[in-house]
């Protein structure tokens, strides 16, 4: 008589065990899903852990103005020098976003054309300014003794000479070619990557762990390609990102006094100098370069802000 209840809950129990655990489809098809899923959520976490929000308002508008730079003249609607309307200092339309500059010229194919020579030869100026600071800052801290006395006083004296003096002076003497303001900008911003370097290196010489490397008996070139160069670049990069905006005003100011890029090319500086007649007509040609030169500087102060914080958190939970 209990025969057939007890089957009856063993079917309901087999049942309940098969629609739980059975597999629904084939794993090898359904398992990628979630593995793209988490790994796009952790990228996404790292990117927020690392960067604040104005962080990363900075980084997209860095990265905005070097993709501007490399593909501007790509996707310019107009050759750069083209005059394509009779409308001196025309305002905003579906032909010219930007309205047109002095000459008639599509403001917009202007400041996509200047932002390679506005954003490259600042770029490459900062790059040649850390580069060569770091390399003669880290050699002083290493070495020490004369070395150090010596490459401390030479750049004592350039840094003593203000840097738009510099760049006047030497812009005057030899010309503004593009080798001669890419030298000058780099050259007028090498002793103050020195500096900042030198101070890095001599405070990273004195910790436990490069004292126990020369207690081992490793060289100094050991000591300073291994032990203190990685933990200077993360201040370095920052340093690096005030050398660009310093360099990017430096030949703006430049190019506005008629010093920088020459015509037929230009620069954000020289066209605001070139449209600066339009600006009691409140005309955008002379509006916009200033606002791209503005945007550039903000957003990378915004990213060079963000990177100093999160370094000083690592710094502090080391």
């Amino acid at each position: 008589m209990n025969r057939p209840a007890t089957q009856s809950r063993a079917a309901t129990a087999l049942y309940a065990v098969s629609e739980n655990d059975a597999p629904q489809g084939d794993p090898s098809v359904q398992e990628p899903l979630p593995q793209v899923t988490a790994r796009r959520r952790s990228v996404l976490q790292r990117l927020v852990r690392r960067f604040s929000v104005l962080g990363l308002l900075g980084l997209v508008i860095v990265v905005f103005w070097l993709a501007v730079a490399f593909l501007g003249p790509l996707v310019a609607p107009y050759k750069g020098g083209a005059i394509t309307s009779t409308e001196v200092f025309g305002s905003y339309s579906a032909a010219h976003l930007l309205g047109t500059d002095y000459l008639g010229r599509d403001l917009l194919s202007r400041v996509l054309y200047g932002t390679q020579y506005t954003v490259g030869l600042a770029l490459a100026s900062a790059v040649l300014a850390s580069s060569i600071g770091t390399f003669f800052g880290l050699l002083a801290a290493v070495s020490g003794r004369w070395v150090d006395e010596v490459l401390s006083r030479l750049f004592d004296a350039v840094i003593s000479i203000p840097s738009k003096v510099l760049a006047l002076v030497v812009v005057a003497a030899f010309g503004s070619s593009i080798p001669i303001l890419l030298g000058v900008a780099a050259f007028a911003y090498i002793p103050g990557a020195f500096r900042i370097s030198r101070s890095l290196a001599v405070n990273l010489m004195t910790l436990e762990y490069v004292q126990v490397a020369r207690a081992r008996g490793e060289g100094l070139f050991y000591i300073a390609r291994v032990e203190v160069l990685p933990n200077m670049i993360h201040p370095m990069l920052a340093d690096f990102g005030l050398r660009f905006v310093f360099i990017v005003l430096l030949l703006s100011g430049l190019s506005f006094l008629g010093l920088g890029v020459q015509p037929p090319n230009a620069d954000w500086g020289s066209l605001v100098r070139e449209n600066i007649g339009g600006l009691s007509e409140g005309a955008p040609a002379v509006l916009m370069p200033a606002i791209a030169i503005a945007t550039l500087t903000v957003g990378v102060n915004l990213l060079i802000d963000n990177l100093r914080r999160r370094g000083g958190r690592g710094q502090g939970a080391a």
